[in-house]
């Protein structure tokens, strides 16, 4: 597989130095993508760099994961407005442990096969690393000329950013570089990959490394996902949509690649699957003749859930998505774990009452229109449970006065009530 033609045709480069796919055409290349620990978690912002090494793997080449444990303690000023704020280094290390095990879903860490998957932490060639070391061997072989340059030191330094930067942030670009030479020095790395937003940071490397080796190293990019409309990909009302389950749900990580525009899910079935060219080429044409069916996002959240998560996950949030629209049963609302029965009932009335209630069995209607405030009145109830509206648990009510008992509950603390198609309420007993 020519990596190069591969991203190519995803749509997955942005800049590429010369000479680069002639070096990947000619010997098995090993290449890497920084990551700075800044959260425990990834989220869907890194999924294209994650996307380039696995790739990258697939081609037959040899991937390095740097976490920059070193770096993330000083921040990157590319395209960033302001100054980042800084972490210790007991953070930085567990968030390094979290990080380390959503990669290893991606690439291969564990076989012997010559192009297996590296993760390295750029702390453990910064911490014994002096200033005075650094300022000698590394700042004496790039210029301040050379560093002012750059577009992310130029966007701060202008009169629309007040704040200036701080000499930390100014030798961003050194530290990075200084990383990609000790990777050609120690591992034969001679390609850095990142977004298009890294393009100086990646150039100052191969630089030194021209400078201070006298080698020849690479740079490739990808751009910067957006959505159609224009506005920032991977966020949401409720901020990052994270690889970790615990910060976003199967099912809302599910519903946001379910969600997308016809025009994004065009793009992104290529940037975050790893389907080939010609399937997707079918999936798209079968789209087209119905779009309303949105197959094309369907085959995006399977292919991307399945990947992050896991294959019985996805089937746990497709079965939980039915719920929503009439199709689902008691067995299932009680299959769900308590955080995808949250994520889908998010937003919906909640109401909280004393689980004593429901010792010794309560009347439904008493529940549901005293206790609560699911129906206006008992006379209302009645008229919705004849008329075949209402429904606890997915299973249809029969007899407005039925007892309610402790064994009702979902996850032991649940009941969930159902006026018409579309109203749904919580009742949690606590």
């Amino acid at each position: 597989m020519n990596f190069v033609e591969e991203l190519k045709w995803r749509g997955m480069v942005h800049d590429i130095m010369p000479g680069t796919e002639e070096q990947l055409n000619s010997e098995m290349t090993v290449a890497y993508v920084g990551i700075d620990p800044t959260a425990d978690s990834l989220h869907i912002g890194h999924l294209v760099s994650i996307m380039m090494l696995k790739h990258l793997q697939a081609a037959g080449h040899k991937p390095i994961s740097l976490v920059g444990g070193a770096t993330g303690m000083i921040g990157d000023p590319s395209m960033k407005s302001a100054e980042r704020s800084l972490l210790d280094e007991a953070t930085l290390r567990h968030n390094q442990e979290g990080i380390k095990k959503q990669l290893a879903k991606f690439l291969d860490f564990e076989s012997d096969a010559p192009n297996a998957a590296l993760m390295l932490n750029n702390y453990d060639w910064f911490k014994e690393y002096t200033f005075l070391d650094f300022a000698r061997e590394i700042g004496k072989h790039i210029t301040v000329n050379y560093m002012m340059s750059k577009d992310s030191v130029k966007k701060r330094l202008s009169a629309e950013s007040s704040e200036g930067m701080s000499f930390t942030e100014f030798t961003y670009q050194l530290l990075q570089g200084y990383d990609f030479y000790y990777l050609f020095q120690e591992y034969g790395c001679k390609l850095q990959m990142g977004g298009s937003d890294q393009w100086g940071n990646i150039v100052t490397g191969t630089e030194l490394i021209r400078r201070k080796a006298g080698g020849e190293a690479y740079a490739l990019t990808c751009p910067l996902i957006t959505k159609a409309d224009g506005s920032k990909f991977g966020k949401t009302e409720g901020g990052n949509v994270w690889l970790d389950p615990e910060k976003t749900s199967p099912y809302q990580f599910y519903q946001f690649w379910l969600n997308v525009s016809d025009e994004d899910a065009d793009k992104y079935i290529k940037i975050f699957t790893m389907l080939g060219r010609e399937e997707i080429a079918g999936l798209v044409a079968e789209h087209n003749k119905a779009p309303h069916e949105r197959l094309l996002q369907k085959r995006l959240a399977e292919e991307v859930t399945v990947m992050v998560h896991s294959r019985e996950d996805y089937e746990s949030v497709v079965e939980a998505s039915q719920i929503l629209f009439g199709r689902g049963t008691t067995e299932a609302l009680r299959k769900m774990n308590e955080k995808t029965f949250l994520s889908v009932f998010e937003g919906v009335p909640l109401f909280d009452i004393d689980k004593a209630l429901l010792e010794a069995g309560i009347p439904f209607s008493t529940l549901c229109a005293e206790t609560t405030e699911v129906f206006a009145s008992k006379g209302e109830l009645r008229r919705m449970v004849q008329g075949g509206g209402v429904s606890l648990n997915k299973t249809k009510v029969e007899d407005s006065e039925m007892m309610v008992l402790p064994e009702a509950l979902i996850n032991g603390k649940y009941l969930l009530v159902q006026k018409g198609k579309k109203n749904y309420y919580l009742i949690k007993a606590v």
